[in-house]
């Protein structure tokens, strides 16, 4: 009976948490729809006498209006500038209201982070000599930084977790089941990954 109850509970968490983050997107892009629609109707009633093209007309500029505001706010935070801007603005105010980070992590996956967690195999400096471990980049930071996921061998389920400077991190171009292999093979295989990495010092 308590193994039905918990999986009844697990079920009901990851449904919630699952629709919420789309509700709380609708919500906001509907919000802003009406928004914007509900300022430009004067407008469109002076352009057009028929109801129904005032209201068509509306919806269609209230759609392009908010495109591009994305688009003009997409090209701002790309700056220096405007990076530190909207991290202030997260920090102070943003990550307070309730459920934001689940809606900004929803947003991520549905469009699609420059990097992915597990995405980049690397190879990371981590003393001040040559040695290096193979690792797999698991976030990056606002000032360059990464985090990155070091494999134990033959157990890569296990491992550290590092926040490393970008200058100790050696993204090498291979499939990630090729560092896998290497890993549980305790190292044997790894002749690509230090090719590469030669490679990378010589370029």
């Amino acid at each position: 009976m308590e193994r039905i109850k918990t999986f009844i509970k697990t079920a009901l968490i990851g449904g919630i948490g699952v629709i919420l983050p789309v509700i709380i997107l609708v919500m906001v892009f509907s919000w802003l729809f009406n928004f914007v629609t509900g300022n430009i109707q004067p407008l469109t009633n002076l352009i057009f006498a028929d109801p129904a093209s005032m209201g068509i007309f509306a919806d269609i500029i209230s759609i392009i209006i908010i495109i591009i505001a994305c688009f003009l706010l997409g090209l701002i935070v790309r700056t220096k500038l405007g990076q530190y801007i909207h991290n202030s603005i997260e920090e102070i105010l943003l990550k307070k209201i309730p459920g934001y980070n689940i809606a900004k992590d929803t947003v991520e996956q549905f469009i699609g982070r420059e990097e992915m967690p597990f995405s980049s195999v690397v190879l990371v400096k981590i003393l001040d000599n040559d040695t290096l471990v193979t690792g797999f980049i698991t976030d990056k930071h606002s000032n360059g930084s990464y985090t990155v996921f070091v494999p134990t061998g033959p157990n890569p389920t296990s491992g550290n977790i590092l926040h490393v400077k970008s200058e100790n991190v050696f993204k090498v171009d291979i499939p990630l089941e090729h560092a896998m292999k290497s890993i549980i093979a305790c190292g044997a295989g790894s002749n690509k990954l230090v090719e590469k990495y030669i490679n990378l010092q010589n370029d």
